[in-house]
């Protein structure tokens, strides 16, 4: 039902059951908040979003007091401007002061609505609390002091993923959010899918960087410092720095390395066609043995820490081909064979949950990473603009050779379903020895966290599914362990939409952003003409010069996790 309103003396169209909120977003009229999160239950704590409404004594928060007929509203009047103003000066009384130092100074909400609102003094002085900061996790850091108790963290671990890694504790004025049982943020319940660092308004919650050690090792002369960029990074880099959303910046962004000094700039789609190639011939490999279904995926760190934690009877169904970014890894390792010790791999990811899975047990070779640095798509804007490269004033470049050839089959890989679509496309060529009839797979394309279909490759019917979130998956898990058999690959992304949505990317991405990044993956899939892993040339020539076939001895030896590991 639609009826009119009232606001700042002009007519509004609401509807019947959203709220003061939504209805006044919806119609050009932007009201703050610090609470508030798009498609979660309001809880009206932050108190920022009020709003006068004529006949009521008291202003109401606007983010969960629904829309009625009567109502006549006034969104920015002298009492409510006091009101929104106050309630920021006393979250800034005991927040520390140390804007310029903080991570999040120039993109913090705290910031920007002190700003919004003209607070130019400080008019109230609160208690300064020193709790210590939270280094234990190898991807995120808490630093307690700046939480200001908003609860978005905690809605999303515990109703999006379902992990319930961070939650309230105490009451009253001593109620602070932390981990559970308040220790600290460790591998025992966080993936680091660093999903709460994107919802965080202020710098409570942040990455662990790596950009002090890159730079040490960019100032070596000694050392070969070789850079890969995954294209999730590169189709969300432009919408952070004033350019067209989604615009692919994957030449410009290998321009602006080479600028700063990296000895090699790579895309890492090289080694996602490997992936494919890989996971496609241990998938057929299975089948035809017939053994027990399904293959999951292993391309997500956050959600292979998951399954290991709360899934651990499940390991063996993991994929055991390492992940693009390892495999990149490997190769970089490989070829600078006694000069690996001087060869820095830095890999440049939408992800925290990487930083993770660059030191797992499993990820060394010998004494060595396969991997040394992992740098997110926020820590690669700072990198650039500390080293004074003007991205206006720099032209495109390839990325080197021989990894910038690669097939439009791996740049689907940053979105959710993308992966399953990718590797099917190869494994009904090993299977069969042809093309798949349609290429796209529309039924992994759609905007569910949870897609499924079924194809007929030759003369099996094969089940897929992807899904993203630890939410749906846990209740895919589910299904499967109560019985399920019609699945054969399971693809599982930890972050909504894939990894360009991921816990590296940039901050204020919207829906509308995140679409953009999605369309022009899929773009580059139906415009160019490699569109298969298995039709590469670069893949076809590293596989005859010294791996052989997919899922070789030798390939094996490269690419896959030991058993005893995977």
């Amino acid at each position: 039902m639609v009826f009119t309103i009232e606001v700042n003396g002009q007519p509004l169209t609401a509807r019947r059951g959203e709220t003061v909120l939504e209805c006044l977003h919806r119609n050009g009229i932007k009201v703050p908040t610090l609470c508030h999160m798009e498609g979660y239950s309001p809880t009206g704590a932050c108190r920022i979003c009020v709003v006068e409404v004529e006949g009521r004594r008291d202003l109401i928060p606007s983010c969960s007091h629904p829309v009625e007929e009567w109502m006549k509203i006034r969104t920015h009047s002298p009492r409510v401007i006091r009101a929104r103003k106050t309630n920021v000066e006393l979250l800034l009384s005991n927040h520390p002061d140390e804007c310029l130092y903080c991570e999040r100074n120039g993109n913090c909400e705290l910031q920007n609505l002190a700003v919004d609102l003209n607070i130019r003094e400080k008019r109230f002085n609160g208690q300064k609390h020193a709790y210590k900061k939270d280094y234990a996790s190898p991807a995120i850091l808490r630093d307690p002091s700046k939480c200001i108790l908003c609860s978005r963290c905690v809605r999303l671990c515990q109703t999006e993923q379902e992990v319930g890694a961070i939650e309230f504790f105490g009451r009253g004025s001593s109620m602070m959010i932390g981990t559970s049982y308040n220790r600290s943020l460790s591998l025992k319940n966080c993936h680091n899918c660093g999903q709460c660092v994107m919802v965080c308004p202020t710098g409570a919650l942040y990455e662990r960087q790596h950009i002090a050690k890159v730079q040490e090792f960019l100032h070596n002369r000694g050392a070969r410092v070789i850079a890969h960029l995954s294209p999730s990074v590169a189709v969300a880099f432009a919408g952070a720095h004033g350019m067209r959303a989604g615009k692919d910046l994957n030449g410009l962004i290998a321009s602006a390395l080479q600028k700063i000094g990296f000895h090699k700039v790579y895309d890492t789609s090289a080694a996602i066609d490997i992936h494919i190639m890989e996971s496609a011939a241990v998938l057929k490999k299975r089948l035809e043995k017939g053994e027990s279904y399904p293959m999951f995926s292993s391309c997500c760190p956050a959600w292979v820490h998951y399954l290991e934690t709360f899934y651990p009877q499940m390991k063996p169904h993991l994929n055991p081909v390492f992940s693009p970014m390892q495999i990149m890894g490997s190769l970089l390792k490989r070829e600078a064979g006694e000069n690996s010790s001087n060869t820095f791999v830095v890999a440049i990811m939408p992800c925290t949950a990487k930083k993770h899975e660059m030191q797992r047990p499993e990820m060394y070779r010998g004494d060595k990473l396969l991997t040394d640095a992992v740098i997110t798509t926020r820590e690669l804007s700072t990198l650039i603009k500390l080293h004074g490269v003007a991205l206006d004033n720099i032209e495109p470049v390839f990325p080197n050779a021989p990894y910038h050839v690669r097939s439009t089959a791996a740049r689907l890989y940053g979105v959710s379903g993308g992966t399953a679509e990718a590797i099917v496309r190869t494994l009904n060529y090993l299977l069969t020895g042809q093309e798949l009839e349609n290429l796209r797979i529309s039924e992994l394309r759609s905007n569910n966290l949870r897609r499924e279909v079924k194809l007929k490759i030759g003369k099996m019917q094969i089940g897929l599914a992807a899904v993203s979130t630890i939410k749906e998956a846990r209740k895919l898990m589910d299904e499967i362990l109560a019985g399920r058999r019609d699945l054969h690959y399971v693809e599982v992304m930890a972050c909504p939409g894939g990894c360009v949505n991921g816990g590296g990317q940039p901050f204020g991405g919207d829906d509308k952003e995140i679409k953009q990044r999605v369309k022009s993956l899929f773009e580059t899939d139906e415009k160019e003409n490699i569109r298969v892993a298995h039709k590469s040339p670069l893949v076809n020539e590293l596989y005859q010069k010294f791996f052989d076939y997919p899922g070789s001895p030798s390939a094996c030896e490269l690419f896959h996790k030991a058993e005893n590991q995977a």
